[in-house]
């Protein structure tokens, strides 16, 4: 049991390092990229282009870069990128919620598609499932966002030359580096040993509804979906299922790492973590109707 307690932390802190390096590879880079940009004021060169979607968000033209470097990358150039503008906690939390719905879109929706769900249909319902769990926030009371102003934006760092402004944006890269790698290596151990479980181990064998949704919500959707795409090829997952749960899955998974980046910073964790469950549970049953009645299922799940 200790011996396999060691080699079980082992192998954690060997994926810890192998995260931490490609977190470094994104935040350290993406920050002072960032902190340069809106150092020469060039932001405006290319917010302009998503100012109708920051406008619908309560975010800052110069978060744009930020939602589409979490929207084509993930959430570490999300985060990497919005980190020096100074958002509240009130635009943090939007853009967790935001993000935390459809960060990585080419990658996952690809990872949905081995299951047989449409490409199309995976990229449709994040991005619109986004905008749909953020319509709540700006009609919640104040007190869930006590930083909450009407616009904070901190401007490139009072710095005395272009030398300075690097030295300062790669030190202060490097200390969000190793606060978001300490919190992704703590997660990575506790899932590793969750995972280790006898509970896990008795299930993982044979996935139900309930249990394909926990094992997204709690360890994301890339493993998740790795349990039902074999349950699916195994033809123990009906056309139905693999609707419900993908759909669920695509607008909330991952509730654990993803969300405490972004808390971080701010975000109001409850508010999260709700708002993601309540559209995930409202869309996946509304939506199972919907084709059900409309016998819409086999042009959006096509299972071989």
């Amino acid at each position: 049991m200790f011996h396999s307690l060691v080699t079980l932390l082992k192998e954690s802190l060997r994926s810890s390092l192998s995260t931490a390096v490609i977190i470094l590879k994104f935040v350290v880079p993406l920050y002072i990229i960032a902190d340069v940009l809106l150092y020469f004021d060039l932001l405006k060169h290319v917010s302009f282009l998503f100012a109708p979607v920051t406008k619908l968000l309560h975010l800052p033209p110069e978060a744009s870069i930020s939602l589409a470097g979490g929207i084509l990358l993930n959430v570490y150039a999300g985060i990497a990128f919005a980190a020096p503008l100074g958002l509240s906690a009130y635009q943090w939390t939007t853009l967790a919620i935001f993000l935390g719905v459809c960060h990585a879109l080419v990658v996952e929706s690809a990872i949905i598609k081995k299951l047989g769900v449409s490409y199309r249909y995976s990229v449709v319902l994040r991005l619109s499932a986004a905008f749909i769990a953020v319509l709540p926030l700006p009609f919640l009371p104040d007190f869930f966002f006590p930083e909450v102003t009407d616009t904070v934006i901190s401007q490139s760092p009072q710095v005395q030359s272009f030398g300075n402004l690097l030295i300062h944006s790669f030190l202060h890269s490097c200390y969000l580096a190793i606060k978001i790698v300490c919190m992704v290596s703590s997660i990575i151990i506790c899932v590793d040993l969750l995972k280790a479980t006898p509970l896990i181990q008795r299930h993982i064998e044979k996935v139900n509804t309930s249990f394909s949704i926990i094992i997204g919500q709690l360890l994301g959707i890339t493993y998740g979906a790795s349990l039902l795409i074999r349950e699916a090829h195994r033809g123990n997952l009906s056309k139905q299922d693999v609707f419900y749960i993908s759909t669920f899955l695509m607008v909330c998974h991952s509730v654990i790492e993803d969300v405490l980046l972004f808390v971080i910073f701010g975000a109001n964790l409850w508010v999260i973590v709700s708002l993601r469950l309540l559209t995930a549970i409202v869309l996946s049953y509304l939506l199972l109707n919907i084709v059900s009645r409309f016998s819409l299922l086999d042009q959006i799940v096509r299972m071989e």
